[in-house]
């Protein structure tokens, strides 16, 4: 009996994990950059002296789907749409690098260019910074360009530019606060011939509708899993009601 509860309990818990997954990508649906994680459920089997029957469940989120979102044009100079396999290299809130297709960039009031997460937007030394007051925007090559107001004839003067990495051949892995890294504190290469759209920003590839049914599908499976568990507490308490009967 106790086998048949471990398995449904086990699965009850890949349920739980399965609907915490489905509602982060629900919340982040509009969240622009946001790649939707993956989890992986994989079985597991307890090995023994006796006959191997019991079949746990282990899941992870093992990634995220790295397909690309719809593009929304913005106008806005300082907002950029990564292309390819491109992604833009940050300073993480524990100082390391990592990145993120988010390209909704702004200045703060001390300088610093930053992205829709308040992070700093690395260039080719460390974080960027722009003098204050400055007229900024973006190439398509990621150069970032400063113009003085009071002078508007001049041409723009290149700062410093967007530090665009390529993710071909290196795995990277998510993190809790939707950041990619290299896993063991890896550093990915720039990609020279990166370019971006400048105006633009990438979406969300999450499915709406796709995440709805998915969520509708996990919290039934969960339900069906706790019916097992019900269903093995009465056939306990019916094989001991027997047992009181033959004595």
């Amino acid at each position: 009996m106790d086998r048949l509860i471990y398995t449904a309990v086990s699965g009850m818990n890949a349920s739980m994990n399965r609907e915490r997954v489905i509602a982060s990508n629900m919340a982040n649906a509009q969240t622009v950059g946001f790649k939707a994680e993956i989890l992986q459920a994989t079985p597991t089997t307890l090995e023994g002296p006796q006959l191997e029957v019991r079949a746990l469940s282990s899941t992870e989120v093992t990634g995220a789907s790295m397909k690309a979102g719809g593009l929304t044009s913005t106008g806005q100079p300082l907002d950029v749409a990564m292309q390819g396999d491109a992604m833009l290299a940050v300073q993480a809130a524990d100082g390391q690098e990592s990145y993120t297709r988010r390209g909704d960039l702004s200045v703060t009031v001390t300088g610093v260019l930053q992205n829709g997460d308040g992070l700093p937007v690395i260039g080719s030394s460390g974080p960027i910074t722009v003098p204050p007051g400055s007229k900024v925007s973006i190439a398509p090559d990621g150069g970032v360009l400063a113009q003085d107001p009071d002078t508007p004839d001049q041409p723009p003067q290149v700062l410093d530019k967007l530090k665009l990495v390529s993710t071909a051949g290196t795995r990277i892995a998510k993190d809790v606060d939707g950041q990619f890294r290299v896993p063991n504190g890896g550093i990915l290469p720039v990609n020279e011939n990166a370019q971006v759209i400048p105006g633009s920003l990438e979406q969300s590839n999450v499915n709406p509708s796709q995440v709805l049914t998915d969520m509708i599908a996990a919290q039934r499976l969960f339900d069906m899993r706790t019916k097992l568990v019900q269903t093995a507490g009465q056939l306990d308490e019916a094989g001991a009601r027997l047992m009181r009967i033959d004595s």
